[in-house]
């Protein structure tokens, strides 16, 4: 009797220990999946990488682009165009000043440095954002000079698709249509020849 005491003594302490190790394994497994669920979760609430620099200036570089070619930009999460203007096209802005809504840029839709005949810094460089100034929709480069579908009228510019707003190659919009303002010239400056920084002006950098 004595001999199975001790023996049912021993096994409920070995039991009572498993238990023990047993519950801790088990609390210490159970913390560490809810520290692994929340690490993401933190992540989450922390700005991306991509927010972050959303507001962020975007340096450009142009040298590819050949004149009478547009390209592309993204700065705040808006398209950004580039027109390297032809002299040509530069020409065709002194033209046709009464059909345009705002042809002096007296609103303001552009830095003062750039409220000037091609509402730029250099002439034979457009720099806009390229949203309509009606409903938002994105306009679609038109360089070609009176196409069937435009009319024989159009000297080419910027037309919008969407409720058919147009604009010259500065951005200025014409009359009778639904835009009510020119397109926006955003901050720039430039810090090499073919190069632009989008989103700063030269003074603040």
């Amino acid at each position: 009797m004595i001999g199975s005491q001790t023996s049912s003594t021993a096994v409920e302490g070995i039991d009572l220990g498993r238990r023990k190790a047993l519950v801790e394994v088990t609390a210490a497994a159970g913390g560490l999946a809810l520290a692994a669920a929340a690490v993401p979760f933190v992540a989450n609430l922390a700005p991306s990488e991509r927010a972050k620099a959303a507001g962020a200036p975007v340096r450009v570089d142009f040298s590819k682009l050949a004149a009478g070619e547009m390209m592309t930009a993204e700065w705040r999460g808006q398209p950004v165009w580039l027109l390297r203007r032809t002299g040509d096209m530069v020409r065709r802005l002194a033209e046709r000043r009464d059909r345009l809504l705002d042809p002096d840029s007296s609103r303001n839709q552009q830095p003062e440095y750039c409220r000037n005949a091609t509402r730029s810094i250099r002439p034979d460089v457009f720099v806009a954002v390229g949203i309509c100034t009606h409903l938002g929709c994105v306009p679609t480069f038109r360089k070609d000079v009176a196409p069937a579908d435009l009319g024989p009228d159009w000297p080419g510019g910027y037309y919008c698709p969407c409720h058919g707003s147009r604009f010259d190659f500065a951005g200025r919009v014409y009359r009778n249509v639904p835009a009510p303002l020119n397109l926006v010239v955003p901050p720039h400056h430039y810090v090499g020849t073919t190069e632009v920084l989008i989103g700063e002006d030269e003074a603040s950098g």
